[in-house]
């Protein structure tokens, strides 16, 4: 997610803007930074709430999962397919993993990372659900 701005089209004045540090405290993104730099990104990184509700939030009755663990999963996976990129394929990188939402064998899913300007123009990733822009 990047910085939003509408702009008045007669005079290009900004009626508003929606920052990322402003979807962060808004709770529309999660950052995982810290786990992020523990993974070896060193970016700061951010889930948006849909990825974090599918993927890192543990599913009731779902034994044997707890949030550390997948996000760290969440996390550690981008920074494979970050490093078998090598660098090609642009700001968005779609990436697989293994989650367990059900108390049977783990299914393959799909997130987007994208990574972007953020609020100050430094590089941020964000992490998504695939259908997310």
């Amino acid at each position: 997610m990047t910085t939003e701005t509408a702009t008045d089209s007669v005079f290009g004045d900004v009626i508003y803007s929606y920052s990322r540090a402003q979807a962060i405290e808004d709770g529309v993104l999660i950052d995982v930074s810290s786990t992020a730099r523990e993974a070896g990104i060193t970016f700061p990184v951010a889930l948006t709430a849909a990825a974090w509700a599918a993927y890192v939030v543990v599913p009731e009755g779902v034994r044997g999962q707890d949030e550390a663990g997948r996000l760290w999963d969440v996390v550690s996976m981008l920074r494979f397919a970050i490093k078998a990129s090598r660098g090609g394929g642009g700001s968005i990188l779609p990436y697989r993993l293994y989650v367990k939402n059900t108390n049977g064998k783990p299914r393959m899913v799909t997130l987007k990372s994208v990574c972007g300007p953020g609020d100050g123009a430094e590089p941020v990733i964000t992490i998504m659900l695939p259908e997310e822009d």
